[in-house]
């Protein structure tokens, strides 16, 4: 096995295998922008969602009175 014998396997994984459901969402794009756009959609609801949550815990850091250190203002 050669290098570039190496090299072109990971291109064939790539184009012939990986790439395929992409392929599928190019062609559809020409029946439905919707369908083609769904994945972006999904995609897009997930970090909202994670963000939100992110903030929600922030606030909740945020409000926590606890102190589990100690700050000396004035040393």
């Amino acid at each position: 096995m050669t290098w570039k014998g190496f090299w072109e396997g990971i291109a064939s994984l790539f184009e012939n295998v990986l790439f395929v459901p992409y392929d599928s969402l190019r062609s559809l794009q020409d029946q439905t922008w919707w369908g083609a756009n769904t994945i972006s959609w999904i995609l897009l609801l997930v970090g909202a969602v994670a963000f939100i949550y992110w903030m929600l815990k922030l606030k909740n850091f945020n409000e926590n009175t606890e102190s589990t250190y100690t700050f000396d203002e004035n040393p």
